[in-house]
């Protein structure tokens, strides 16, 4: 075992100095299809693109007046947790998000301070809620990115609308999608770790049902140790226990109008109008 860790290990630290970028790099302007699929997608690095969503209505257009008044009334699913993280190991358990239904103008009037509420509210539906909940703006924006689509040969399979409070943070986690993430306002801060980091997450076991009843149940403490590096992902009964820093994460923060690219096996976009940080 102490020999493959070795071996994992040196695998990890060659990558981060002959393939990996040491940080996300940024392209100025919307690459060719043939070349972002050459250069990003082939490779599965991600990248930041400036100028790529610049055209978009939305990103003049999305302030709380313009929403209060062309959505307001409508009823959506928000996410509420005591402290802002959705999905997360919350000491012992696995703990997922309260799924509220408020109006619109309620999130808003929460989001700029009117009203206070406890706990942290996030819309973070990933089933195509901009399509299904919130069809009103979809003028606001294209309906796909072309070149994206162009370069997979395929739609989106989900456009979604999220928006949070600072405080909503997205734990550590892998998706099975080409995300782009498309921000329209604020900023949202990423902490990207690349598939040869993955043998040093270390995994626990989790009991579905509980000890009282069909909810999670515990999970133990998982030691930050190289005993933990080989932990089977493909298990069906273990969740993600303690994060374990890599040797070089990469951290880019997107502002405004910019999009990044991060890479699974399926296409969808999300449109940030303003959210916290997400690892």
């Amino acid at each position: 075992m102490e020999s493959v860790t070795k071996r994992l290990t040196e695998f990890s630290l060659e990558a981060h100095d002959l393939y990996l970028n040491q940080s996300v790099p940024y392209l100025e302007e919307p690459p060719d299809p043939l070349q972002f699929y050459r250069d990003w997608i082939g490779p599965n690095k991600p990248c930041i693109i400036r100028n790529a969503i610049s055209h978009w209505p939305a990103l003049s257009r999305w302030t709380p007046d313009y929403l209060r008044e062309k959505v307001g009334s409508k009823v959506i699913s928000v996410a509420v947790t005591p402290n802002g993280y959705a999905d997360a190991v919350n000491g012992d358990r696995f703990v997922m998000p309260e799924e509220r239904r408020m109006s619109f103008s309620s999130v808003l009037d929460v989001i700029e301070g009117k009203v206070q509420v406890s706990g942290v509210l996030y819309v973070q539906k990933q089933c195509s809620n901009l399509l299904d909940e919130l069809p009103e703006l979809t003028d606001d924006v294209e309906p796909h990115v072309s070149w994206m689509s162009a370069a997979l040969g395929k739609l989106p399979d989900a456009v979604n609308f999220w928006l949070g409070e600072a405080g909503a943070v997205t734990s550590m986690h892998k998706d099975h999608y080409e995300n782009l993430y498309c921000v329209i306002s604020g900023e949202k801060t990423f902490i990207l770790l690349p598939p040869t980091d993955r043998p040093f997450i270390p995994y626990g076991p989790l009991d579905p049902s509980g000890p009282s009843g069909p909810r999670p149940g515990p999970v133990p403490t998982v030691p930050e140790s190289s005993a933990s590096a080989l932990q089977r992902e493909g298990r069906r009964d273990a969740v993600p226990a303690v994060p374990v820093v890599p040797p070089r994460p990469a951290v880019p923060r997107l502002h405004r109008s910019e999009l990044l690219v991060r890479h699974g096996v399926r296409h969808q976009i999300q449109l940030l109008p303003a959210a916290g940080d997400t690892v």
